[in-house]
């Protein structure tokens, strides 16, 4: 399998994460990539760099507003006398269609979802380079490979369509989807990641070109809480193409899978011919977050299973933070994937 990575990805550093009113470092940490890029090297993946398609991929699925705003925010925000060096925002809208400021700092409340996702100096760069990744690992499953993996770090899942949150800025498997959608092809987004992918099912909410479907911890006590319950549907044009599966906290391997069965079953009768895989590793019975109990095995089987759809897939790293086993279970899905 190929798999796409840019060292530009590294610059993303950020310092601030806030959990129940304590600064604690972010999870999110740039070593991560040395991790998980081991862990696909160990998987048989060979990697290459992306490409530059520009924001024309990007703005597909991202408003241009959203866009300009991401690659100017930091530089703005260093004007304000005695500000941080993170973008990080106190001021938020009640409503999406509440008057849009010209200020750095209400601008910062109206496009960033929670203190999870600080902009620093390389935040931009990293986040471009994150998506040009999943562009061009979705190009060469387009071009006829049968699978590849985006090492596509900041993450994507749980930025909107201009908001970001929850350490996500561009949403990279939106924007694989999107790629897939424009050359003809009908695809379905599986996201495993732990957390719900509230981003990618709010940008496609009310389509029927892409199914979105996300088994993850049940968000009535877990982030992102607002999203990723059962009744979530979809609206308009979109209803009943998305798919909420929520999990008891802990759930492990046997009742995993036979929720993911489920999963698999909504996206042939979508008639989808391509998958886009939000591959959290998060669900580990080891992952910082806890909750849910994925072990490294079932992280196997899990690859396995996907393969059994015999669909064309790609691979978008999403969540899966530092722990002893982040890089094993990477490649057990990919390895799990490749042997099945």
């Amino acid at each position: 399998m190929k798999a796409i990575f840019d060292d530009r990805q590294w610059r993303h550093d950020p310092q601030h994460f806030m959990a129940n009113g304590v600064v604690r470092p972010s999870p999110e940490q740039p070593e991560r990539i040395r991790v998980l890029h081991k862990g696909a090297a160990d998987a048989g993946c060979a990697f290459a760099e992306p490409g530059d398609t520009g924001t024309g991929p990007i703005a597909a699925v991202h408003t241009p507003e959203y866009v300009t705003f991401l690659r100017n925010i930091h530089t703005r925000w260093q004007r304000i006398e005695g500000a941080g060096a993170e973008v990080i925002p106190n001021i938020h809208p009640a409503n999406r269609s509440d008057s849009y400021p010209k200020s750095a700092v209400g601008q910062a409340g109206y496009h960033q979802a929670d203190t999870a996702c600080p902009i620093g100096a390389g935040t931009w760069e990293a986040a471009y380079w994150s998506a040009q990744t999943a562009v061009t690992a979705a190009d060469l499953v387009a071009g006829g490979d049968r699978a590849a993996y985006a090492l596509s770090r900041p993450p994507g899942h749980h930025a909107f369509a201009d908001l970001a949150g929850g350490f996500c800025f561009f949403n990279n498997a939106a924007i694989a989807a999107e790629r897939f959608r424009a050359r003809g092809w009908r695809p379905a987004i599986l996201d495993v990641d732990v957390h719900h992918g509230n981003g990618t099912q709010g940008i496609f909410y009310n389509r029927d070109d892409v199914l979105t479907v996300s088994l993850h911890a049940d968000p009535a006590r877990f982030y992102p809480f607002f999203w990723g319950h059962a009744q979530e549907r979809g609206a308009g044009r979109g209803t009943g193409c998305n798919l909420n599966l929520p999990l008891e906290r802990g759930t492990g391997d046997d009742d995993y899978l036979k929720v993911l069965d489920r999963a698999l079953e909504r996206i042939a009768d979508f008639g989808a011919d391509a998958v886009v895989v939000a591959l959290g590793l998060d669900a580990y019975e080891g992952d910082p977050f806890k909750g849910l109990a994925i072990t490294t095995p079932g992280f196997g089987r899990i690859g396995a299973a996907l393969a059994g759809m015999g669909l064309p897939t790609l691979f978008v790293q999403e969540g899966g933070y530092l722990c002893d086993e982040l890089g094993e279970n990477l490649t057990a899905v990919l390895g799990g994937f490749e042997g099945a």
